[in-house]
């Protein structure tokens, strides 16, 4: 679990890929998703009408099979409903599993390592600030 006196010591080196902001398109809902992942071990979340913030952790360098343990907390939610209809609730956490494309552009985001269940691909918003 993330708290606020480990969140600096949590932070991902600044030059990590997973820095900066994210968009996931969901046509089939006719929805997108941002997420801004931030220097400081944050995240904010736009999706549909809701509005979340997160803590998260990542380790510096990917598994040896190229993925990144992402662990995330929700720390606050304005309570209105995501693309999927869903309510976050401020103490959800969760882990999924990263892997970037060779590019640097895109990610998958995935259930655990055997990249059999994921979403993505998410795919990096260039010209904006984290």
């Amino acid at each position: 679990m993330l708290s606020a006196l480990n969140i600096a010591e949590a932070a991902p080196p600044a030059d990590h890929p997973i820095l900066g902001i994210w968009k996931l398109n969901l046509p089939e809902l006719g929805c997108s998703e941002t997420y801004r992942f931030r220097g400081d071990g944050t995240t904010l979340v736009t999706s549909a009408e809701e509005i979340s913030e997160s803590e998260y952790r990542i380790p510096a360098r990917p598994s040896a099979k190229g993925v990144y343990r992402l662990e995330d907390r929700v720390v606050k939610d304005n309570g209105k409903k995501d693309c999927a209809g869903a309510v976050m609730k401020p103490g959800a956490t969760a882990t999924n599993f990263i892997r970037f494309h060779p590019s640097g552009k895109l990610f998958l985001m995935c259930a655990d390592e055997t990249m059999n269940t994921c979403i993505g691909p998410f795919e990096r918003v260039r010209g904006e600030e984290a």
